[in-house]
């Protein structure tokens, strides 16, 4: 179908499950962060299903077309998986400058990196097993994972995000033999530190992707917007990604009001195009929707949309989450009526 709809990845969490004023309270944790959880852990693992349940049956309520889990178990988008590798301290900490330039936590690594088991696998084959739409899952990309650490083992940056990609590559690969349709990795850092995603970060990708058959989605972003609020009107890095085997990339248009044009350079890929603006409560019309897909269809065929908000909808509230991606499911309905 013409302009199918997706969420990037995460949607609201439940209240009931993690304390959401102490998650916007902070950055998003790169180590494990259990004291977020309103659950007792003897029970979590059956919260986790019943909130990932919830998920599934709004987006599906919402219309959307591709569902994702939510990524209800996870603390962040990134730390179950970078904190699930051999190579890592967790009981004690590193420390390593945000993207805004802040001081973090992060995990220590102590030894070479690699992927022990299968992390997220369960996740996929629960979402498999409770929706008949098409699924995409995310894992974090291993550029973004090499700038989220304190590095104490590896003389070579370079080095290091290799042997993440190394991981990531065998998580994708679990990730479509358990019934995954898209597997997206969310590399966040190339937009924040592009000379180095340049310099050494591309290659990762394209080691992550190395031998991958199946659809493969990149989401590039300038960070949450209920914690970053300063937006460029472009991207530091994006026609790169042209060089790689990747099927689709997510980008967002809607906050920054990116200049569409830029998406000619991305020739051949699908764009998942953000058309929600996550910095402001307010929900939007659905024709404010069908504008913003408009303004990309002179840059980028319809046959080579997903229509999607900009970045993940983990900080909303839920009924502001569920608001925005109806409306969004619908701005997609009035341009995909219009085409036909």
């Amino acid at each position: 179908m013409l302009l199918p709809t997706s969420l990037v990845g995460s949607y609201a969490q439940p209240d009931w499950l993690i304390d959401k004023e102490k998650l916007a309270g902070r950055f998003p944790p790169r180590v494990r962060a259990t004291d977020l959880w309103r659950v007792d852990e003897q029970f979590r693992e059956q919260a986790f299903d019943d909130a990932t349940l919830l998920a599934i049956r709004d987006q599906e309520k919402a219309g959307l077309d591709i569902i994702t889990d939510g990524e209800m178990r996870r603390e962040s988008y990134s730390n179950r998986f970078a904190t699930a590798l051999e190579g890592v301290d967790l009981e004690n900490h590193g420390t390593a400058l945000d993207r805004s330039g802040e001081p973090t936590p992060v995990p220590r690594l102590t030894g070479k990196i690699r992927r022990m088991h299968a992390v997220e696998t369960r996740d996929v084959e629960f979402l498999r097993a409770n929706t008949d739409r098409m699924i995409k899952i995310t894992v974090p990309g291993p550029f973004t994972m090499s700038q989220q650490v304190q590095n104490e083992y590896y003389d070579d940056e370079a080095e290091m995000a290799h042997d993440y990609a190394v991981a990531v590559n065998a998580e994708i690969k679990d990730l479509f033999a358990a019934g995954a349709d898209i597997v997206q990795i969310d590399e966040p850092y190339m937009q924040a530190r592009p000379e180095k995603a340049r310099e050494f970060g591309l290659a990762a990708v394209k080691t992550a992707l190395d031998g991958v058959n199946g659809r493969t989605a990149l989401h590039i972003c300038f960070g949450y917007a209920a914690l970053i609020h300063e937006r460029p009107e472009g991207y530091n890095f994006l026609p790169e990604l042209a060089e790689t085997s990747l099927n689709d990339v997510s980008i967002e248009k809607a906050q920054s009001n990116l200049d569409c044009k830029v998406l000619e350079k991305l020739d051949g890929k699908t764009i998942i195009l953000g058309v929600l603006d996550l910095s402001t409560h307010d929900i939007e019309d659905p024709e404010t929707v069908a504008q913003r897909i408009r303004r990309a269809l002179p840059h980028v065929p319809a046959e080579r949309l997903v229509i999607a908000p900009d970045c993940g909808l983990k900080y909303l509230p839920r009924d502001i989450a569920f608001g925005k991606m109806k409306a969004m499911a619908e701005g997609a309905a009035i341009v995909r009526k219009e085409l036909s």
